[in-house]
């Protein structure tokens, strides 16, 4: 056991120091477009399936609450709460279209659309993405291995480069983390 909790934590520094090699510059691009839009007046909307559903509804939390400096509250959603919308929309028009539709219904030009996929693949982030795009939505995908589909569908596609889902999802929550402390800095 203790082998394989050792391996697991070697994995989360490796993944951790690729980012610190090449993610920085993307980081702070993305961060720097969702502190512009929520300048504007604009929202966040995240949005993701599973433990990226958790990690979308911790990063809007984070927002609407504080992160670690106070300020006022930040408008954002994490698109993965409602049930009654997630089970309508699902069954009238199938789980695809979980988010799509809730893009449509709550996007705004100049919003941020922020989805979460490991693979980069997940059908209902990327027909949000579209949708998001086709609106006027500014798109960040979060991902992981190739970044799959998702990361030729957003404006800012960020990949973490690892095949593990537990590692790309510990990189996505750290990255959002990053991102809503240097947005409270420009809120405080």
């Amino acid at each position: 056991m203790k082998e394989k909790i050792r391996q697991n934590i070697q994995e989360n520094i490796r993944v951790k120091e690729a980012l610190l090699k090449t993610h920085i510059d993307i980081i702070e691009k993305a961060a720097v477009a969702v502190g512009a839009a929520l300048k504007k007046g604009n929202k966040v909307l995240f949005f993701g399936n599973g433990g990226s559903a958790s990690d979308s509804q911790h990063l809007a939390a984070e927002f609407v609450g504080r992160y670690e400096k106070e300020r006022a509250g930040l408008p954002s959603i994490a698109l993965s709460t409602d049930t009654s919308i997630l089970t309508a929309v699902g069954n009238d028009y199938g789980f695809d279209r979980i988010f799509s539709r809730q893009i449509e219904a709550l996007g705004r030009k100049g919003d941020v659309a922020f989805g979460l996929s490991t693979s980069g693949n997940s059908p209902n982030v990327i027909l949000a993405m579209d949708k998001a795009r086709e609106l006027g939505l500014y798109t960040i995908g979060f991902s992981g291995r190739d970044g799959g589909k998702l990361a030729s569908r957003v404006d800012i596609s960020i990949i973490v480069p690892s095949q593990k889902t537990a590692r790309i999802q510990e990189a996505h929550i750290l990255m959002g983390h990053i991102i809503c402390e240097l947005v409270d800095e420009l809120f405080s």
